[in-house]
């Protein structure tokens, strides 16, 4: 699976650990910037870039990083066809996925130290939709909002 990885500057530290949880799961990373800890862009930047590989095929999954997490999500889920959710758990990055069909996970670089971030993306990339009928019913009205 090819994993698109975005981060601004305040997620920029946590980003060597991500881009190593997701080799280490055996996954490709399409690199979506950024490229140093300078605030030169936004966390909307990088949402909308990881957003856009996924929406368009160019990725199947997506790793979002800003300081907290919370900004990064919001701004990747205005988009369609994205469910992004933050997760500071193993638990809910694998639950996310299997019940909820979660395709952005989104981690706050001032929260979340390194060693549980590897745990929680392999989590995340270990994960699968279950295909459940009450799941696939529930994701149905989820995707009814976006219009």
């Amino acid at each position: 699976m090819l994993v698109a990885v975005g981060t601004d500057h305040a997620g920029f530290p946590l980003k060597e650990v991500t881009v190593r949880a997701i080799e280490d799961a055996g996954h490709g990373v399409l690199d979506c910037g950024a490229s140093s800890v300078i605030p030169a862009d936004d966390y909307p930047d990088y949402a909308r870039a990881v957003a856009e590989a996924i929406q368009g095929g160019r990725a199947e999954r997506g790793i979002l990083l800003c300081g907290s997490g919370v900004g990064i999500a919001v701004a990747a889920n205005k988009f369609a066809g994205i469910r992004a959710a933050l997760c500071h758990d193993v638990f809910s990055a694998r639950q996310g996925v299997e019940d909820d069909a979660m395709n952005a996970l989104c981690l706050g670089a001032r929260v979340i130290g390194p060693a549980l971030a590897s745990e929680v993306i392999a989590a995340f990339l270990g994960a699968h939709f279950s295909e459940a009928e009450r799941d696939r019913r529930r994701l149905e009205k989820v995707g009814a909002f976006e219009g």
